[in-house]
């Protein structure tokens, strides 16, 4: 299996090192060439307008909407997540999406780097043991769609949601030290959800 990470800006690191500890091949994707042969995508957290920007520069963008489009399996977290919604709230104007996750987000939506903080969270599915949250400047999902599955919830709001194979966290799973949910994300069935399948 080979999992990419959207490496531009921000968290690519830190997934790669969980990616490895799973025993995935985790190559770096800059540029849309590196998408070829992936089985996934993780879109890290960082600062979501200027992953934007690079996206554009990068040529990563059209080619990147068009695989999500086709049923790639993707993860994003935190500014990923901002960069999947179909609405974003307290965006620039120029900040781009992939609309691919039928959601409402709304940026730094739990306040500054000052207001960042750790949760347990209860993932639906799991083992019963929490996991570790990590909220930095987190972003909020003010709305999910009917189609969109909510796995973890903070303080009434979910956390961690899934539309078909498009997965996104407001918190940042790879700084937790817990595995689980990239190895629920690897483990996903990848061929199940052909084109327009969502």
């Amino acid at each position: 299996m080979k999992v990419g990470v959207v490496a531009l800006q921000g968290d690519v690191r830190e997934h790669r090192e969980v990616l490895d500890a799973l025993g995935v091949d985790a190559p770096d994707v800059r540029s849309p060439e590196d998408l070829a042969a992936l089985d996934a995508l993780i879109l890290p957290g960082g600062e979501s307008t200027t992953i934007s920007q690079l996206l554009r520069s990068s040529g990563l963008l059209d080619a990147l909407t068009e695989r999500v489009a086709d049923g790639l399996a993707v993860l994003g977290t935190c500014a990923g997540a901002i960069l999947l919604a179909t609405e974003v709230l307290d965006g620039r104007p120029d900040q781009c999406s992939l609309g691919a996750l039928d959601v409402t987000v709304r940026r730094n939506g739990y306040g500054t780097q000052l207001q960042s903080f750790e949760a347990d969270l209860d993932l639906d599915g799991s083992d019963g043991r929490p996991f570790p949250g990590v909220f930095i400047r987190a972003p909020v999902f003010e709305r999910v769609g009917d189609a969109v599955d909510v796995l973890a919830v903070h303080d009434g709001h979910p956390v961690l949601v899934r539309q078909g194979p498009v997965w996104a966290s407001t918190f940042h799973p790879e700084l937790s030290g817990d595995l689980r949910i990239h190895q629920r994300f690897v483990d996903q069935d990848h061929n199940r959800y052909p084109k327009g399948e969502r």
